[in-house]
């Protein structure tokens, strides 16, 4: 066998190999080709964009016409101002003294539910009776100089920590 005979059989063998895996990977649903690009955005041109815009500008126009001759109409009947209405200074008073006589129920009423419920007094309370106050009974003072000689033989005496031997 020549060389050319075995690279002939190698790329036969190869083409043969890529079409099974072509039928295999087609029955998967992946395909053997690079994923596609995306497509890109559509762009409209200046000119396209211009016409959308003038299209729209002429439906606004439109829309805006209806609504001003709308306006219009209703306008003329209004011409002249409704008058303010006002209040008469009596049906002011009558007002105020009807709010006034309000507040003061309500006072009233704010006051009796304040106002502590007093109960009636069965019986007299007593006046507490004093108590004799116990008296205790001091210890005599001794006198200063006394208590300075107990102090000063005390400080004088050591105190041994050795147990005495009886």
């Amino acid at each position: 066998m020549s060389i050319d005979t075995l690279i002939a059989e190698i790329d036969a063998e190869i083409a043969r190999l890529h079409q099974a895996r072509t039928l295999l990977a087609g029955s998967q649903g992946r395909t053997t080709t690079a994923p596609a690009k995306k497509p890109s955005k559509r762009r409209l041109s200046a000119a396209a964009r211009e016409k959308i815009a003038a299209a729209q500008r002429k439906r606004w126009a439109v829309a805006k016409g209806a609504v001003k001759a709308a306006a219009a109409k209703p306008e003329m009947k209004a011409a002249t101002p409704a008058k303010k209405r006002k209040m008469s200074a009596a049906a002011r008073k009558r007002i105020a003294d009807a709010q006034r006589k309000r507040w003061a129920a309500v006072k009233a009423e704010k006051a009796k539910t304040a106002a502590p419920v007093k109960k009636p007094a069965a019986k007299p309370k007593k006046a507490p009776a004093k108590k004799t106050a116990a008296v205790k009974k001091a210890a005599p003072k001794k006198a200063p100089a006394i208590e300075a000689k107990k102090t000063a033989q005390e400080k004088a005496t050591p105190v041994s920590t050795e147990a005495a031997p009886f």
